[in-house]
């Protein structure tokens, strides 16, 4: 593989990596608010020590990849991190993200130290006050630094956890007059609820016996779990790139006790089963300037039979009226309660 120039990391990642290399450590585990940048550095100055960096999205892993890395580097896409023991943990953060997921994060990471191991956390809120409150719960022994983008913390396990939380959580809902349940746990969309795109799509979806229906970001997987106990002849994949999604939606698929569903860890596009599919679902996310919404129409043209429908639900429609009609027919928006069902077929 050809490597790219590395990228420039961003704030947090740059403090992060700062403040690490001073430490002494032979066996670390970090997140990434980029490309990884801090742990290929890491790993790069420390030839002798074991460097993982820890990523949830398979996407984002490959892109990581393209940067320099040695033989001492691992870029991990799992569920969860390692179990095995660490000296340093190396956590980039964002006052925007999901904070379950960043109390989340903090506990595995300091399971994961020995005793006397220190971990680095830092934000991109120099005036933060959440994320030292949420240190203070594992440790009385702080240090922090503020600098003009971020705040810096540096804090050292001198005790097993109590406890575990267990961020997992159980939620039903009701679909065509069955009661449906769903898995969730932190950085999976959409964790504890059912989110209302997904009500829109179930709304609009019209499933006949024998269909081959694809869910394409499946995240808990309610549309899928859904779709498929409503119809048990149809046969359903749901795919998605977060790792913790596809073993949500495969818990699901157990709790519903279905048979008829089929989960993949994918971020590649390629869909097509041994048959095309008849409808392909999905409700893309809002972030990359329509990137990944751009893949997930892709996708679906490559997974489709001709004649088959794409359904997708969004809240800015005007890319999709943009782009769909020179590659799609019949493409017709309906607006429901502050959403767009966008419904088109394959030419």
């Amino acid at each position: 593989m050809e490597h790219s120039e590395p990228l420039p990391p961003r704030p947090t990642e740059a403090v992060a990596y700062e403040l690490a290399r001073a430490l002494r450590a032979e066996r670390i585990l970090c997140t990434t608010a980029g490309r990884a940048q801090a742990a290929i550095q890491l790993a790069a100055d420390r030839p002798s020590a074991q460097v993982t960096c820890w990523f949830l999205d398979e996407h984002l892993r490959q892109l990581a990849a393209a940067g320099q890395g040695g033989e001492n580097l691992s870029l991990l896409c799992a569920a969860d991190p390692p179990t095995a023991p660490i000296d340093l943990a190396v956590l980039p953060l964002s006052m925007s993200g999901d904070a379950e997921l960043t109390r989340d994060l903090l506990q595995l990471a300091f399971d994961r130290l020995t005793i006397g191991g220190k971990l680095v956390a830092v934000t991109n809120n120099r005036r933060d006050l959440w994320l030292r409150n949420q240190l203070a719960d594992y440790t009385k022994h702080l240090s922090a630094e503020r600098g003009k983008e971020t705040m810096a913390y540096i804090t050292t396990k001198n005790a097993p956890l109590k406890r575990l939380r267990n961020y997992q959580c159980e939620f039903a809902f009701r679909d065509a007059g069955n009661l449906i349940f769903a898995i969730s746990r932190p950085g999976v969309f959409s964790h504890r609820h059912i989110d209302p795109g997904a009500r829109r799509l179930l709304e609009f979806a019209e499933v006949t016996p024998g269909m081959k229906l694809l869910d394409i970001g499946c995240g808990a997987g309610t549309v899928a779990l859904a779709l498929a106990r409503r119809e048990p002849t149809c046969q359903v994949t749901a795919i998605d790139s977060n790792i913790r999604a596809v073993q949500c939606t495969a818990a699901g698929v157990a709790r519903n006790e279905l048979t008829n569903v089929t989960v993949r860890h994918s971020s590649a596009g390629d869909f097509v089963a041994a048959e095309p599919f008849d409808l392909v679902l999905a409700n893309p996310p809002y972030f990359s300037d329509y990137e990944i919404a751009d893949r997930f129409v892709a996708a679906a043209a490559r997974s489709l039979r001709p004649g088959g429908k794409l359904l997708l639900v969004t809240k800015t429609p005007q890319w999709y009226a943009e782009s769909l009609p020179r590659r799609w027919g019949e493409v017709v928006a309906t607006e429901v309660k502050q959403y767009f069902v966008i419904g088109a077929t394959r030419p």
